[in-house]
């Protein structure tokens, strides 16, 4: 796929996202290394102390999770208080395997058809940033003080999985990485850069 810019032709190379399982659902429930009554202690969420001990102290000892399953399961929309904006959405495990640029760095993008959808950095490798964040979403990422970025791309690639596409543009200089990643959000707009910043 190619990204016109400046005077240049961009060459990003396509990697196939393989699709391990899909229309993942509820994955905040899974959360369960913390009580409800240990969560209201942590500063992120002692805001909803008095609520939860007011309406809720009957499920002070469940797990986290798994009572806000049981807030979604009734209706009861004060369970999205504890979550980020793409907390609960529907997600995919797919990862990347492509020998050639797993271990590489630089600029990816996601497409849908032609059109550039998302272009992100990688300053690490395409294997971490893929398989170990976008490509998992795991109930942590789901909450307040989780990844909310993973948890919006995941969904956004999980709704358009049978047209997105996935593809690299190696580079080695971290700086240059940044700066070119910079120039073409600000002059392509990605639609999906542009609905994270509103978040």
């Amino acid at each position: 796929m190619k990204i016109n810019w400046n005077s240049q032709e961009l060459e990003f190379m396509p990697i196939d996202l393989i699709f391990k399982s899909s229309n993942l659902e509820n994955i905040f429930a899974d959360k369960n290394n913390n009580s409800l009554g240990e969560t209201i202690e942590h500063k992120r969420y002692l805001k909803f102390k008095e609520r939860v001990q007011n309406s809720y102290s009957d499920f002070l000892e469940w797990e986290l999770g798994r009572f806000l399953h049981r807030l979604k399961s009734l209706d009861d929309r004060f369970y999205m208080n504890f979550l980020n904006k793409n907390g609960d959405k529907v997600y995919s495990n797919f990862y990347i395997d492509d020998k050639n640029y797993l271990n590489s760095k630089g600029l990816y993008a996601y497409f849908v058809g032609d059109e550039v959808k998302y272009i992100g950095r990688c300053r690490d490798s395409f294997k971490k940033r893929i398989n170990q964040g976008y490509g998992k979403i795991h109930p942590k990422n789901c909450y307040l003080d989780g990844q909310s970025t993973n948890c919006h791309l995941n969904n956004l690639v999980t709704l358009n999985k049978d047209q997105v596409k996935f593809c690299v543009y190696p580079m080695e200089n971290v700086d240059e990485i940044v700066l070119l990643e910079e120039a073409l959000i600000r002059e392509l707009k990605p639609q999906w850069n542009i609905a994270l910043n509103r978040l």
